[in-house]
């Protein structure tokens, strides 16, 4: 009986698990990234929202009679 397992592989050939790990891991840092930068982009929406219903509670105390 032969053994079947990873030692039919030549030894200078990359190994495709380790090359798609690779890829799976790049593809995971790229879209963690573009998940970020949304999450500063509503984050700063929220703030100005935030400060602009502020200065419209500010001014309606202030110019109330």
């Amino acid at each position: 009986m032969t053994d079947h397992g990873a030692d039919d592989a030549a030894p200078g050939a990359p190994d495709p698990l380790d090359a798609l790990q690779r890829e799976y891991d790049e593809r995971r840092a790229a879209q963690e990234r573009k998940g970020e930068r949304y999450m500063w982009w509503y984050l700063g929406y929220f703030l100005f929202g935030i400060h602009l219903v502020a200065f419209v509670m500010i001014f309606a105390i202030k110019h109330a009679k």
